[in-house]
């Protein structure tokens, strides 16, 4: 395996890691703050940099049927939270390609 390159974000307030701090989503990005994860709190993006996807694994969850993969920072490998790639639910569909990352599991960065 080459090297990893990673994204740096600028803006005005910017995710990241709390393992290594590695660059992950801006707050233009953030799409709700209304979302629950495994681990407590977290918030639904609709794009996020320097992840890695994991396999896509259906998964019962408080509003229905979803296929979702796992999402680890590139750095640290750290697993955030989830991608979104089906929702079977007609009106959880604008979930579809949106990103779920642990609110406990992300720091501010500048």
């Amino acid at each position: 395996m080459g090297m990893v390159y990673r994204i740096y974000l600028e803006g005005e307030r910017i995710y990241g890691c709390a393992n290594c701090k590695t660059h992950l989503a801006t707050i233009h990005s953030m799409m709700s703050r209304a979302f629950n994860g495994q681990h407590g709190r977290a918030y639904l993006f609709e794009t996020v940099v320097n992840i890695i996807e994991g396999e896509p694994i259906d998964r019962e969850m408080t509003t229905g049927k979803h296929t979702v993969r796992d999402i680890s920072c590139c750095k640290c490998r750290t697993v955030l939270g989830w991608k979104y790639d089906r929702a079977f639910e007609p009106l959880q569909q604008y979930k579809e390609g949106k990103y779920i990352l642990e609110r406990n599991l992300l720091v501010d960065v500048q």
